[in-house]
């Protein structure tokens, strides 16, 4: 039985073109996270990150502040699926 947890968010604000993609990789890979995370074409982040329950609890609590420049209003959570070697960065969607 594993404890991997995956899930899925959607990052909206002020959160294109503040660095909010590669700091979010630098975060999942600090606390061993792996998935994705992308721009969307309306100007929201969106990501799917799977790790142990304490790493996720951990990416989501930063998705709400994120890199320095950014400006979070919200970030919505849902259940994902899929299977994550790594964490990378994905062009916009």
């Amino acid at each position: 039985m594993s404890d991997k947890v995956t899930k899925g968010l959607r990052i909206t604000g002020h959160v294109q073109g503040v660095f909010f993609r590669e700091s979010m990789r630098l975060e999942a890979d600090r606390l061993g996270v792996t998935g994705w995370v992308c721009n969307r074409a309306d100007g929201s982040v969106e990501a799917t990150v799977q790790g142990s329950s304490d790493a996720i609890d951990a990416i989501v609590r930063w998705a709400h502040r994120g890199p320095g420049d950014a400006r979070v209003v919200a970030v919505e959570v849902s259940e994902a699926v899929g299977e994550f070697a790594r964490f990378e960065k994905r062009s916009t969607f």
